[in-house]
């Protein structure tokens, strides 16, 4: 029987959801992570998940009564108070994610001595959480606020769904486990782990699927496009009856994938089964109607980008098609505040400051769109890192024109990354702002954090928006800029 889980590289968005869910079902949860930061690790503390700094295999010994003795290994800022020798005991099962993959770490060396099972983070979300009724959400982008809006809806209306998702909501838990027979899972097409190179959706046995974006991203997993593409194709091809696929047709690359299947269809194209239109933005939401078999559902919601008006109409239509009422849907996006780092406002007065994961060109391209969109002629101020993929030099045409939004970019020092020796070495900071520069000469790289902060602090006014792109945390930086600008 499994009663206690420890997770290894704990600290993601995506396993830090796995985490609290099973915490919340009654299992013992421990973890650990190379270092922890806020929103994350607040998310485990509320939730009393037990976790640590570094790799410590003789922790997950046998517990014992003696007292604890402080190792040289502090606990990472936001991490839970132990003792060095502290024991949590020995688990029943290990689950590898995020920078926990390796098998040299010693942790999982530790499980196959003691030959306790391992499970990948895609494996476990498949064996707790999706069930047999399997709503999965996948695309290159909007998977993460499209999983957390159905999630939210079909808990508002009773449903009591176990589903999962890669984000933080403002709204409700980001993962959950219950007796349902349904489940709503966010399918992430990267790799399952290192020793895994299939999709963590591979494992999800989708009987519906909401596909919401196709564009060539994660280059270091995907070094084509079509190689990208066939891993959607393919996951298409897996659901039996393809009226259970909602498409969204007016994105190229997810009409390429279905090309051939009579899909039920979402989008602002008039032959879309769920039409969007009239989408009406301003600084506290959106207004706009959807309209499904000739009648129009007017929705309120307090989420701005536009872009989430086709988010919300996946959500509204996947909610529709598992036959939950429009009013009861309506009255729940009204309800939804969206999730953290998506358009996260973390601070709004003279100066406003956003939070967002955009971790890719395209993804910062879209969000400072609507940046511009919403700011008008406010100097946008982006400070931007990439993911592993966006670094690579194979990435970078993909940078053209990607800030023509921004007035001015600034490359912080970039999160450290192993370097596989059979691969050209990746962008550092400044070939990074180099690169971008091409197209919009305004861009520095400034190695430094609190040079950042004073950087930005020295060129700001009133009326202007900072955006904080990518997905790291920034150790740090934008929880300072927001103190500096509220004490100056």
């Amino acid at each position: 029987m499994t009663n206690h889980i420890h997770i290894i590289g704990i600290c993601g968005v995506g396993t830090s959801a796995l985490a609290v869910a099973l915490k919340t079902a009654g299992y013992k949860v421990t973890g650990s992570d190379k270092g922890f930061f806020p929103p994350v690790s607040n998310a485990l503390k509320e939730a009393g998940v037990e976790f640590w700094a570094g790799w410590h295999p003789e922790r997950m010994k046998t517990k014992d009564t003696t007292p604890s003795v402080r190792t040289d290994t502090p606990p990472q800022r936001g991490g839970v108070e132990q003792g060095g020798n502290e024991r949590v005991g020995t688990p029943d099962l290990v689950v590898a994610g995020g920078g926990g993959t390796s098998e040299s770490n010693p942790e999982i060396i530790f499980a196959k001595e003691k030959n306790i099972p391992i499970l990948s983070f895609a494996e476990a979300v498949g064996k707790f959480i999706v069930k047999n009724e399997s709503v999965v959400v996948a695309g290159t982008w909007g998977k993460t606020t499209s999983s957390a809006l159905l999630s939210f809806i079909l808990e508002y209306a009773g449903v009591n769904p176990n589903y999962f998702f890669g984000g933080l909501s403002l709204s409700h838990a980001s993962g959950k486990i219950t007796g349902s027979d349904l489940s709503v899972v966010e399918g992430d097409e990267y790799q399952a782990a290192i020793w895994d190179k299939k999709p963590k959706f591979a494992y999800y046995k989708p009987t519906r699927l909401l596909l919401t974006a196709v564009s060539w991203d994660h280059a270091d997993m995907y070094e084509t496009e079509d190689s990208y593409f066939e891993t959607f194709q393919n996951l298409v091809n897996s659901i039996p009856d393809k009226k259970n696929i909602l498409a969204n047709i007016d994105d190229p690359g997810v009409k390429k994938v279905i090309e051939g299947s009579q899909v039920t269809s979402y989008g602002k194209s008039s032959d879309s089964t769920y039409r969007y239109e009239n989408v009406r933005q301003d600084k506290n939401g959106l207004t706009f109607e959807i309209v499904h078999n000739n009648t129009a559902h007017r929705i309120n919601s307090p989420m701005i980008g536009l872009y989430n008006a086709e988010n919300i109409t996946g959500a509204f239509a996947m909610a529709r098609e598992i036959g939950i009422e429009p009013e009861t849907i309506k009255k729940a996006l009204a309800e939804f505040k969206g999730l953290k780092r998506r358009l996260e406002k973390r601070y709004a007065n003279d100066i406003v400051i956003i939070d967002d994961i955009a971790h890719s060109p395209s993804k910062a391209r879209f969000t400072l769109a609507e940046l511009r969109s919403i700011y008008g002629n406010s100097k946008i101020i982006a400070i931007f890192e990439p993911n592993i993929g966006g670094r690579e030099k194979m990435a970078k045409k993909t940078y053209d024109d990607a800030f023509k939004d921004a007035d001015l970019v600034i490359i912080p020092r970039l999160t450290k990354q192993k370097i596989s020796p059979e691969k050209e070495a990746p962008m550092g900071g400044a070939e990074l702002a180099h690169t971008i520069s091409k197209t919009l000469v305004n861009t520095k790289y400034i190695e430094k954090d609190e040079e950042v902060i004073q950087y930005i602090k020295a060129n700001i006014r009133k009326g202007d928006v900072v955006s904080f792109l990518g997905s790291h945390g920034f150790r740090g930086m934008i929880e300072e800029t927001v103190r500096q600008i509220k004490d100056s």
